[in-house]
């Protein structure tokens, strides 16, 4: 692999567990994140980004706020949504809060647009879930044209046209860098070549070397489409403990609660012990010792041929305080081990 590899960390704003054992406030929680954003820009990680939710388990549903106030306490670190969901929002104000955001940070604003995969936002801002589909493609559509930073005329059939607007404020260099989220259908990655820009590929379950194929088309894709090389990422979640025993018997309960409530709601069954400690094994999630989570990630770079790797490190109700140890771990002893393991052998 002869490009340099950039790592990040990813975080839904999860409602955490204090000393008590009672849920934190969500304020508390958000107040937490900017630490823990504090901590990864001090170590010299390359993003952080916040997701956009609207439900209890969550504290981050404007996730341009909470990323403005960690850029007044950050230095260097990127920092963007993970992801913003385009789909039940204006593409104009989106645009308009990320250059926002790109001004007040110096250049370092980023947003990944998805569709998402809760469905909360659409009710709660007035949106028909049968239109799933269809408010996504065109938004996403309007979203490119507003990329080059000239007047736009558009016109869709679910928002007004615009016919010769500006937008501002104006991204002050350049242009604003701007990822597709997916969850790993062909159609998905092949949308994100069409209009040119970077794919970030959510692997939450499953190894991840059955994405390899979706990285291929979505290469070229881009190809047939007469676009440059872009950016893969990938997003998947994990946690570093000492050894790997401590990470998965730390992990497991805030895990299960987590996957248990989402499972009741999409009628999946009780999550095991066994699945859970197969997924840290073979599957998506990166739980364990640094040298195991930093040879599975090594692998998974090579197979997707990604150019950035952004760990979802907030778990469930999984405390503070261990998400910062791990934060220190993956910056300290993974980040620099998987560039060990990629030198040694290149893709």
């Amino acid at each position: 692999m002869t490009q340099q590899v950039e790592f990040g960390l990813d975080t839904f704003g999860d409602v955490t567990l204090g000393p008590d054992g009672e849920p934190l406030p969500h304020a508390q929680v958000l107040r937490n994140v900017v630490a823990e954003a504090e901590l990864a820009d001090k170590l010299g990680l390359d993003f952080f980004g916040v997701g956009e939710h609207h439900r209890h388990e969550f504290a981050i549903s404007a996730p341009e706020v909470v990323l403005a106030a960690i850029a007044g306490r950050t230095e260097r670190i990127h920092l963007g949504s993970a992801v913003t969901v385009l789909s039940s929002d204006d593409p104009v104000r989106v645009f308009q809060r990320f250059a926002t955001l790109d001004g007040l940070s110096g250049g370092r604003a980023e947003v990944i647009l998805g569709r998402g995969s809760f469905i909360e936002s659409f009710p709660l801002f007035g949106y028909d879930l049968s239109q799933y589909q269809d408010l996504f493609e065109e938004k996403l559509q309007l979203f490119a044209a507003l990329l080059p930073q000239e007047p736009v005329t558009w016109a869709g059939k679910l928002r007004p046209a615009l016919t010769d607007q500006s937008v501002y404020p104006p991204v002050e260099h350049g242009r604003l860098k701007t990822w597709v989220g997916v969850g790993g259908s062909p159609e998905s990655v092949v949308r994100a070549a069409h209009y040119g820009l970077p794919l970030v590929l959510a692997i939450i379950g499953g190894s991840p070397a059955r994405f390899a194929p979706l990285a291929d088309l979505y290469r070229k894709a881009l190809d047939q489409f007469g676009h440059e090389p872009q950016p893969v990422a990938i997003h998947s979640p994990g946690f570093i403990a000492e050894t790997d025993d401590e990470a998965l018997d730390t992990l497991w309960p805030h895990y299960r609660s987590i996957m248990d409530r989402i499972g009741r709601e999409r009628g999946w069954g009780a999550t095991t012990r066994d699945h859970f400690e197969n997924e840290a094994r073979h599957g998506a999630l990166y739980a364990g010792s640094p040298e195991t989570v930093a040879q599975k990630m090594a692998g998974a770079i090579r197979a997707i041929g990604a150019s950035r790797f952004d760990l979802k490190y907030s778990n469930g109700t999984l405390s503070h305080e261990s998400m910062l140890a791990s934060i220190e771990r993956y910056a300290t002893q993974v980040v620099p081990r998987v560039r060990e393991l990629l030198a040694a052998q290149p893709a």
